[in-house]
């Protein structure tokens, strides 16, 4: 068993994607997780719903290896809980909109008072200071302000999303390394402190290439690029262009459905093995010393007349035939891997990254697995929990409330929404 972040217990109180994927790696790091939810519990619960009166495969793929209680935050002693929990946890989470904590009456001032050990980890769309902290954001709104979309498709074509959650998900990432650090730093001083990623600053960060490009264009044109970018003063959207310095672009293999495609990376080491290869079954001779492709500047500049032979060439082979003809070649190259590809892969499967799950509501269902290896921490994926299923549990042995307690917080209505007057 996992055993890396055993003696660390979190509260989290977050929601969605970008903090419940931070929580659910050190989760299966080993640390304590205790999803703090309402008594409505987590949105995501009920978004996107594929099975009737089930959690929704949104929330039960980001909350593995949890616990979860739920609390009435509007009573006083809901609060108090809140309270007992501050003082038992290591870190407390969260990804409420702007200034819906300190309406909660709980800003890290006062949470840091609570407990001064404690580390506050906060995402935010925007951050608590500059012009745009007050803004909501959502995945996209985050690609679009942070970079990513201005430099995601093709050039005579429209600024893109990327299907990989690095608005969300790729924060929540970010969210765990500085919840680490702080908590690294705190076993040295004793002091918690406040953590804050902000899905703007993370996807910059995910995007820093293109401002290498950026300022890369006050000196000179993108050569490795397959348009021209003369004069241009930001990077533009190159399409399937590697952007590196190596030339890399998606060829379409048979038979030419929307995933059949191989993404070829052109070294200079193999150009010749690659040229012979397509030279002698596209009958064309002499290919490898042909002078326009002979150097890599050389096939920069007939970069777009390259990826037409190869395209010619690809046009024979379906992608994974290609795969072995150019790994036999010492070519980097990859398919195009559709979800089916990947939940159906052999490597994938033994690598444990798509793993089957049984659920007491939603039955037999699958989840992305653990992609930190430890050789000396072994991950079990265990299902998310069930509303409230852990409730009287953590009361229990995080707290050590009794039965009478817990009764009459019960009643008081700690743990249930408040009912709603008729009037």
């Amino acid at each position: 068993m996992n055993q890396a972040l055993a003696n660390f217990r979190i509260l989290d109180m977050t929601h969605v994607q970008a903090g419940p994927t931070a929580s659910q790696l050190m989760a299966w790091l080993g640390a304590d997780i205790i999803k703090f939810e309402p008594p409505t519990g987590d949105v995501t619960r009920g978004q996107l719903r594929d099975i009737p009166d089930a959690d929704s495969l949104y929330f039960t793929m980001l909350n593995c290896n949890k616990r979860s209680i739920t609390v009435n935050m509007k009573s006083s002693e809901g609060k108090q809980v809140f309270i007992d929990l501050l003082k038992k946890c290591d870190v407390v989470m969260e990804n409420f909109g702007p200034g819906v904590i300190e309406r909660l009456g709980f800003p890290w001032e006062k949470v840091h008072e609570i407990n001064p050990r404690i580390v506050m980890a906060s995402i935010k769309g925007f951050g608590s200071s500059g012009p745009y902290a007050d803004f909501k954001a959502y995945e996209n709104v985050a690609q679009a302000m942070g970079g990513a979309m201005s430099t995601t498709g093709f050039s005579d074509g429209p600024p893109l999303v990327t299907g990989a959650q690095i608005g969300d998900s790729g924060t929540g990432l970010h969210l765990a390394i500085g919840i680490l650090a702080a908590l690294h730093q705190r076993n040295q001083t004793g002091r918690g402190q406040y953590v804050e990623c902000a899905m703007m600053d993370g996807v910059m960060n995910l995007c820093r290439v293109k401002f290498r490009d950026h300022q890369r264009l006050t000196r000179q044109v993108l050569a490795e690029y397959s348009i021209a970018t003369q004069g241009l003063t930001a990077t533009p959207r190159a399409g399937n262009d590697s952007g590196g310095g190596q030339l890399g672009n998606a060829v379409k293999c048979k038979p030419g459905g929307a995933n059949d495609y191989l993404y070829v990376v052109v070294q200079e080491a193999v150009w010749e093995a690659l040229a012979t290869r397509m030279g002698n079954e596209l009958k064309i001779s002499g290919l490898a010393q042909d002078v326009r492709f002979s150097t890599i500047g050389e096939r920069r500049k007939n970069q777009n007349e390259m990826w037409r032979l190869l395209n010619q060439f690809a046009a024979r082979y379906n992608k994974r035939e290609l795969m072995k003809i150019l790994n036999d070649l010492d070519v980097p190259c990859g398919p195009i891997m559709s979800t089916e590809d990947l939940a159906n892969d052999e490597h994938i499967k033994l690598r444990q990254m798509y793993v089957e799950l049984d659920h007491p509501a939603r039955g037999k269902w699958y989840n992305v697995g653990m992609p930190i290896k430890l050789s000396d921490s072994s991950v079990e994926i265990k299902r998310s929990p069930l509303l409230g299923e852990h409730t009287d549990e953590i009361l229990q042995q995080v707290l050590g409330y009794d039965e009478n307690k817990i009764s009459t917080l019960r009643s008081a209505g700690a743990f249930s929404a408040p009912v709603k007057s008729k009037g």
